[in-house]
């Protein structure tokens, strides 16, 4: 079984029954037992950082990644649904971490849990767990930008930074846990939250509204594009709309500005 990648509610229920079918909540454990999905398993978004000084938002080990992949029972045939508490930053970088170790068939719901109870259609409060052996992964370096390969490209044709951040982030207004304010040389601007409907819908704007609020922020599409925020957290969800639009090459930035911002060597504007 193949899914969209942004899926809605309605197709989601009709899939339910479905032995394969693995529904991931990212939400907090408390939120989780509030209700969640039938059948949803809930993994704490920590798992999805590494942990570790200096940059403890950077991706996790291999280590980590096997047995991440183990404990919520991941198998090839399992295509995967993802929802989050925070407006989909988290679903879409779980979305990005399971890319990068070659499992494509995940997908986010569209406006998250609201979705589903907005539809009318029940939850549950038992937890639920599933598990596997731990199996051997690999990362695909592809999707992943570092500082170094960020420098290299720096200034480069067809090479373009997302920037996910706030305004004032990007701007160097507002500096969080970082010895520099501004952003990197030649970012683009365009805040994750621009991204969804907003108010009190969570989906995704139509396509046709991404790509021109893209292309009006200079983010073009056919170019490498590597996205990032503050700790890879929000640009998960930018990820997704990149994906989403067919980008093919785009790159995520982990250690985002919480690692440019404190490097003694990195170059900023503001």
């Amino acid at each position: 079984m193949t899914l969209p990648l942004i899926i809605e509610a309605d197709e989601l229920k009709q899939n339910l029954d479905n032995p394969d079918l693995l529904i991931i909540d990212l939400s907090s454990e408390e939120n989780y037992l509030k209700g969640h999905i039938p059948g949803a398993i809930n993994l704490p978004s920590s798992r999805l950082l590494r942990g570790e000084a200096p940059v403890p938002n950077k991706l996790p080990t291999l280590e980590q990644l096997q047995q991440l992949c183990a404990d919520i029972g991941l198998t090839e045939n399992s295509p995967i649904v993802a929802y989050d508490d925070q407006m989909g930053p988290w679903a879409g970088r779980l979305m990005w971490t399971l890319n990068i170790l070659g499992h494509h068939n995940c997908s986010v719901l569209n406006g998250q849990l609201a979705a589903w109870t907005n539809a009318g259609f029940e939850l549950e409060q038992q937890s639920n767990t599933r598990s596997t052996d731990a199996k051997p992964v690999t990362i695909n370096n592809d999707l992943i930008a570092d500082a170094s390969y960020i420098q290299k490209h720096l200034g480069q044709d067809g090479f373009t930074i997302w920037d996910a951040r706030s305004a004032e982030e990007h701007s160097g207004e507002k500096v969080i846990n970082a010895q520099k304010g501004g952003h990197i040389p030649g970012a683009k601007h365009l805040e994750w939250t621009d991204c969804l409907i907003g108010g009190d819908d969570l989906r995704l704007k139509p396509k046709d509204e991404l790509l021109a609020l893209l292309s009006d922020a200079g983010i073009n599409k056919n170019n490498t594009v590597v996205t990032h925020c503050q700790t890879h957290r929000r640009s998960g969800l930018t990820y997704l709309v990149a994906r989403h639009l067919g980008f093919d090459d785009i790159r995520c930035y982990d250690g985002s500005w919480f690692e440019w911002g404190n490097l003694p060597d990195t170059p900023v504007e503001k």
